[in-house]
């Protein structure tokens, strides 16, 4: 029997999308943004519909259109994605009080490219209910 992952991991391939999405146009510098961060591989911009008190998207150089794009084996890219996300949080002061979250797929992503939220900044004290029923709120918004 074959194994899902493996199977999963062959369909995939190392080519990204290749229609201009808004992100790609930014990554390009056709549009502007506020940049707070980049590399070879992501830019970290402000989110121009925030959902929180810092709402940044990770955003990929590459024009994947999601997460399920992206070969399994390219495990650097992976996990730098989280670093990068753990060391903006840092950088802003919010690493002890925020959310990621990433959409995959047509019905649920606004933008077909690959980018993490990373939201934050949350003065007041919130239960984790709260927190998920905002989480909830922004994600179908994008539907």
């Amino acid at each position: 029997m074959a194994n899902p992952a493996q199977s999963s991991q062959s369909a995939q391939s190392d080519q990204p999308t290749t229609k201009k999405t808004i992100f790609s146009k930014i990554v390009d510098g056709e549009l502007p943004a506020t940049v707070h961060y980049q590399d070879d591989d992501f830019m970290v911009i402000d989110d121009i519909q925030p959902a929180a008190p810092v709402h940044l998207l990770i955003i990929s150089k590459r024009p994947y259109a999601s997460l399920e794009e992206v070969p399994l084996d390219r495990v650097g890219f992976h996990s730098r994605l989280l670093q990068l996300a753990r060391q903006m949080a840092a950088k802003l002061g919010i690493a002890d009080n925020y959310k990621l979250v990433m959409n995959v797929g047509r019905q649920v992503q606004q933008v077909q490219h690959l980018h993490l939220h990373l939201l934050g900044g949350w003065r007041a004290k919130k239960t984790a209910r709260q927190l998920d029923q905002e989480t909830e709120a922004f994600v179908n918004r994008s539907q």
